[in-house]
Parts: C-alpha cells; structure tokens; sequence
C-alpha cells in the first residue's frame, strides 16, 4: 500500500511538469521565444525592411517591459529581410545596491 501511494504521489507530481523547447525561457535563448509588449516584432514585422543591413546581422534592442523591468533582446536579419527573435534577458534586480 505504502508503494502504490508514493508512486501516486510521483505520477501526480510530474503530470504537473512540462519540458521546455530549447532553453531556460528565464534568459531567453530559446527556439521559439515568442515576442512581448516592446519588443520590435510585436504585433508582428515591422513595415520597414532593413534593406542596407546584411543577412544574418544581429540587431540589438532594449527597453522596459509592464513590469518595470530592463528588458535586452537580440534579433537576427533574415534573407527575406524579416526579423528573428532569438535571445531575451532581463537586467537583474539590483537587491543589494550600496552605491547609495
């Protein structure tokens, strides 16, 4: 009896795991990240085409996101002169700051 409720306990307690698709969503160096508000693709592709870059430039952008936070993303320009986001990180909270 003692065996049957622990591997319950095991089953219930990974039927609440999921796997992620590449990488640590947290940093941001995933496969499918998918934009948020700020970020360049959001809302989908921008109207203007980076036409003097070349394929496969990296395109930096920051900002702040709806939680206050420093969001940095990196971008990759694609052949079709589209944008991939690829890379999304936030700026740590500064806990300990005794630059004051």
């Amino acid at each position: 009896m003692k065996h049957a409720l622990a591997a319950l306990s095991v089953v219930l307690l990974l039927s609440g795991c999921t796997a992620s698709g590449g990488g640590s969503s947290y940093y941001g160096y995933s496969s499918n990240l998918a934009p948020i508000p700020g970020s360049i693709t959001y809302g989908g592709q921008p109207r203007t085409k980076l036409t003097k870059s070349p394929v496969g430039s990296i395109v930096p952008h920051q900002f702040i996101d709806q939680y206050g936070r420093k969001v940095y993303e990196t971008y990759i320009i694609e052949p079709d002169r589209s944008l991939r986001l690829t890379s999304r990180r936030w700026q740590p909270d500064d806990l300990f700051d005794f630059d004051d």
